[in-house]
C-alpha cells in the first residue's frame, strides 16, 4: 500500500520520464484504485460523471494503458486524489469548494501570468556569539564547532549538530550557548539537534535551541510551525515552548503550529504521547489528536484530525480541509513570500483540496478560482483577493 502523497509524487515523476521500471510497476498496480463515493458528492460541484470521465482518461493516457474501460474499484477519498492528479496532468486544476455555489469554467478569468516561484531551502543560523550565517549558497561540510559539538551542513536544506559526548561536562558558559535557526518566508529547512532529534521548520518560522543538552531537560523555543521526531530519553524530557504553551514528551512525533498571526496554537500528535501545559491547565494527546489553545479560552480543546493533512506541508503539499480563504492565503503568503490584501467585509468562503507546494503561485490561485466564487489580481508580489 502507498499513500496518496507517494502516489501523486510518482505520477509527476512518471510524466517527466524519470520513473524506474519498478516505480512504473507500482503505479500500474495502484492507478485504478480510485472511486467517487456517492455520499461525498454535492451537486453544486458540477457533473460527477464528466469529471470522472476526464480523470479516468488522463490516468490511462499517462500510464499508456490501452484498456480505458477498467473500473475504479476501491473507496478512497476521491476528491483529494482528483485535485492533485488533475494538476499533475495539466487538464485543469480541479478544486472543490464546500458550501458555495460554482460557475462554469468558461466563465472564469485566469490569474494574470505573473510568475511567482514556490519556496525552497532557505535559512539563517545565528550563533550564541551573534554571528549570522546564510546557509543557502554555502558549500556542504563542517561550518564550525561549539561547546564540543560540531555543526555540519550535510546538504542543501539540512543542518546537523553532532559529536556531543554523553556525560561530557561543559562550562556554565557553554551550557548557555543557544543558537537560532531562522527560516524566512519562502523557505523551509531541516535540523538535527545534538541529541539526534529531527526538526522540520516551515516557512516564516524559527527555533532557538542549545548547542548541546547538558541540563536535566531538553528545552527549545519555537515561533511558527515545525514537525518534531524526538529521540527518547526518559532522564531528559524534551519540551517545546511556543506562544505560552509548553509541549512536553519523552520521545515521539508531533507537529506544532504557533504562528503569531494565527488565533490558535495547534499541537498534533502522530506517534507516542505528549502533555500540553498552559497556566496551570494540562492536557494529554493520543496519536491522531490535536490540542488547540487560543487567547479567548481556558484550557485546551482536543479533537481528532487527519494527521496527513496536518503534516502535508512537510511532504511538499498544501492540504486544505474545509478551511476559510483567509487561513489559506496566510499559508500561501508565507510559502511564496507574497503580501495578500482582502477587501473590507470580505465574506467567509471555505475550500478543500490538495495541491503540490512546488507549483507556481498561479497554479494554486487558478485552482481556487475554478470555484467561480473568488478571483485574484497579482501586482508584483502583492495578491489582491476579490469576490
Amino acid at each position: 500500500m502507498i499513500t496518496k502523497e507517494e502516489f501523486l509524487i510518482l505520477y509527476e515523476k512518471n510524466l517527466s520520464g524519470k520513473c524506474t521500471p519498478e516505480e512504473k510497476q507500482l503505479l500500474e498496480a495502484y492507478h485504478d484504485e480510485i472511486a467517487m463515493p456517492d455520499d461525498k458528492w454535492d451537486k453544486s460541484m458540477g457533473s460527477k460523471q464528466q469529471l470522472y470521465n476526464i480523470l479516468n482518461a488522463k490516468l490511462h493516457e499517462s500510464m499508456g494503458s490501452a484498456n480505458n474501460n477498467r473500473r475504479f474499484t476501491k473507496q478512497y477519498n476521491w476528491l483529494k486524489w482528483a485535485a492533485g492528479l488533475l494538476i499533475f496532468f495539466s487538464v485543469s486544476l480541479f478544486f472543490w469548494k464546500q458550501k458555495q455555489h460554482t460557475t462554469p469554467y468558461s466563465a472564469l478569468t485566469k490569474v494574470q501570468p505573473v510568475v511567482i516561484r514556490p519556496g525552497g531551502n532557505k535559512a539563517y543560523l545565528t550563533t550564541s556569539n551573534g554571528v549570522i550565517i546564510t546557509l543557502n549558497g554555502i558549500k556542504n561540510g563542517k561550518l564550525l564547532a561549539q561547546s564540543g559539538t560540531q555543526i555540519n551542513k550535510l546538504k542543501d536544506g539540512l543542518l546537523e549538530y553532532s559529536g556531543q559526548q554523553p556525560g561530557n561536562e561543559q562550562s556554565s558558559a557553554d551550557e548557555n550557548a543557544y543558537n537560532i535557526l531562522n527560516v524566512p518566508r519562502g523557505g523551509e529547512y531541516q535540523l538535527v539537534l545534538a541529541d539526534g532529534t529531527k526538526v522540520w521548520l516551515n516557512s516564516a518560522s524559527s527555533l532557538k535551541y542549545p548547542v548541546s543538552f547538558n541540563g536535566k531537560e531538553r528545552v527549545v523555543e519555537l515561533s511558527g510551525e515545525a514537525y518534531f521526531e524526538v529521540v527518547k530519553n526518559d532522564a531528559k524530557p524534551f519540551k517545546v515552548l511556543v506562544n505560552g504553551v509548553t509541549v512536553q514528551d519523552l520521545g515521539t512525533h508531533f507537529n506544532i503550529m504557533g504562528y503569531t498571526d494565527e488565533k490558535e496554537v495547534k499541537t498534533t500528535l502522530l506517534e507516542g504521547a505528549v502533555k500540553l501545559i498552559n497556566q496551570g491547565h494540562e492536557a494529554f494527546l493520543k496519536p491522531g489528536e490535536q490540542g488547540m489553545l487560543n487567547a479567548q479560552q481556558t484550557g485546551f480543546n482536543i479533537k481528532d484530525v487527519d494527521v496527513d493533512d496536518v503534516v502535508a506541508w512537510k511532504n511538499g503539499l498544501f492540504a486544505f480541509n474545509d478551511e476559510d480563504i483567509q487561513t489559506i492565503m496566510r499559508r500561501i503568503s508565507r510559502w511564496y513570500d507574497v503580501d495578500v490584501v482582502f477587501p473590507a467585509q470580505f465574506k467567509r468562503k471555505n475550500f478543500g483540496g490538495t495541491i503540490s507546494r512546488f507549483k507556481d503561485v498561479n497554479d494554486v490561485l487558478n485552482a481556487l478560482q475554478l470555484t467561480g466564487s473568488i478571483h485574484f489580481k497579482i501586482e508584483g508580489r502583492r495578491i489582491t483577493v476579490m469576490p
